[in-house]
């Protein structure tokens, strides 16, 4: 038997279940998670960008590819890396981005006791507020329960995850990341790509794919707050600006701005 031909109908399959999947897995946690954040709905071709786990040695090159290509993004950054890279969150701040709150070290976040992960969700907020603070939290892997969603809120954080996920953190491959984001980006999506543990560079080379290929589609590439904003039909500057992108704020307890999707 030609062994190339179920290699090559295993690929078809492949590729098909990674092409459905991810939606269909979407729609059934977006109905159990009705307060968490995956899209924001709106017919314009706006998408928001983000990039988790920096700040790390290749920040910069990804500011790069950002600032060439006119695109925006809210960096969820770790605590533990921000310790080692202090001074990049000034330089994601000056070129325009935003800053999202990413725990303080790479641990599944639903992994930790509840007063173990009240207190280091604390610490990295107050890392957060010596940087002009943020409103958006995304719980380190992904992983919440409700407990800590309602505990974010009540801190003043809305709980953001994302419609887009290349699997980037597990295969290996920018071609594969930048194929799977030009697959399935849409209006309202949110983009999750990562820099920790060596894969900034994959990701400023995915980059340099994905977003001209989606500013030919007539997309512009947004941070979530402002994908937040235009949602509610709020005006907002999609281009970089020298003073950084200032973030909606809340008193802890207080309400957050309203976000379509949760309406």
């Amino acid at each position: 038997m030609n062994l190339a031909i179920p290699i090559v109908v295993g690929l078809a399959i492949l590729s098909s279940a990674l092409i459905a999947a991810p939606a269909m897995v979407l729609e059934w946690i977006k109905r159990s998670s009705p307060e968490v954040v995956f899209q924001v709905p709106m017919e314009e071709r706006v998408v928001a960008l983000t990039i988790d786990d920096g700040p790390s040695e290749a920040t910069r090159e990804i500011l790069d590819v950002l600032e060439e290509h006119d695109a925006q993004a809210t960096f969820f950054v770790i605590g533990s890396q921000v310790e080692a890279h202090p001074e990049l969150l000034r330089e994601i701040l000056d070129a325009g981005h935003e800053l999202g709150h990413h725990m303080m070290e790479d641990v599944p976040s639903r992994d930790l006791p509840e007063a173990e992960f009240q207190e280091r969700f604390k610490e990295m907020d107050r890392i957060l507020e010596s940087h002009g603070g943020s409103w958006l939290f995304r719980p380190a892997s992904g992983w919440y329960d409700d407990e800590m969603v309602e505990f974010a809120l009540e801190q003043g954080y809305l709980t953001v995850l994302g419609s887009v996920y290349p699997f980037d953190a597990q295969v290996p491959s920018s071609g594969f990341s930048s194929w799977f984001v030009r697959q399935h980006a849409g209006p309202g999506d949110i983009l999750v790509l990562h820099e920790g543990m060596g894969r900034g560079v994959r990701t400023a080379d995915a980059l340099r794919t994905i977003l001209p290929d989606l500013k030919r589609q007539g997309y512009q590439v947004v941070s979530v707050s402002d994908l937040i904003a235009l949602a509610a039909g709020e005006a907002v500057a999609v281009s970089h600006s020298d003073e950084g992108v200032p973030a909606p704020t809340a008193e802890a307890g207080a309400s957050l701005p309203s976000v379509p999707a949760l309406q």
